[in-house]
């Protein structure tokens, strides 16, 4: 099973759109996949069209009153959603265990391909457990200079994590909102590739209106405009991320 934690403490850079749609991808190949909206402002579930703000989830499961399972919400064949909850942000401000998603997690969900994190932009308790929860990371990043500026942060930030944690965690990065014509996103996506050797997944994907637009309706790529660039995007992606495809 791969656990991945989707992090970047800059928001737009498409965290979230990476989760929906690299896990409906992998869903659509067959494999099992549940997804863990860990950023209290529940835009994943908003995307897959869970908008009920009685709908408990992760939140009552990270502060003990209920396990993950009970929270499992059937979203579309082969991929199930655990929601934010409207008690996430109060589980963000405790001083939960850091270990505490880890043990959830390895109680439950063992038939599953995959299970991939929405985090939120931020370092705080929900990111600790989830890369305390993750085998690997997964970092998108756009194909532009302040992207890659808070990328610089961000490493800093994730190797003081492995510190503390007492931890290696693997990191992979894939380029988001990616336009081939612009020479800025080309220069990013050479020196991702000069930092990051053999890290950086292959397809880059690339910038799509139908990608910003499908979240607005309760929609995956797949369920909008399936024959997007976006939609075979993250096919790819899905391929990439299997077979340990990169740059």
């Amino acid at each position: 099973m791969l656990i991945i934690a989707v992090i970047n403490q800059k928001g737009g850079v498409g965290k979230t759109t990476t989760t929906l749609n690299l896990g409906h991808a992998l869903a659509l190949m067959g494999h099992p996949v549940t997804l863990l909206d860990l950023d209290p402002q529940g835009h994943l579930s908003a995307s897959l069209g869970v908008h009920d703000p009685h709908v408990s989830g992760m939140d009552v499961a990270l502060l003990g009153e209920q396990s993950l399972s009970d929270g499992v919400l059937s979203v579309r064949e082969n991929l199930q959603l655990i929601p934010a909850g409207a008690r996430l942000g109060e589980a963000e401000s405790k001083a939960l265990p850091r270990d505490r998603l880890h043990n959830l997690l390895k109680a439950q969900f063992s038939d599953q391909v995959a299970v991939l994190m929405d985090c939120p932009p931020s370092s705080g308790t929900l990111v600790v457990n989830a890369l305390v929860a993750a085998d690997s990371a997964l970092v998108p990043v756009s194909g532009d200079y302040l992207a890659l500026h808070g990328l610089s942060y961000l490493m800093a930030t994730f190797r003081n994590f492995e510190t503390a944690l007492a931890k290696k965690i693997p990191l992979w990065l894939v380029l988001t909102r990616y336009q081939q014509r612009r020479r800025l996103a080309r220069d990013v996506r050479d020196k991702l590739m000069t930092y990051f050797p053999n890290r950086i997944l292959a397809t880059p994907i690339r910038e799509s209106v139908a990608l910003a637009e499908s979240p607005s309706f309760g929609k995956t790529i797949f369920e909008y405009r399936p024959k997007s660039i976006g939609a075979d995007d993250y096919r790819q992606l899905a391929e990439d991320l299997l077979h340990r495809r990169t740059l």
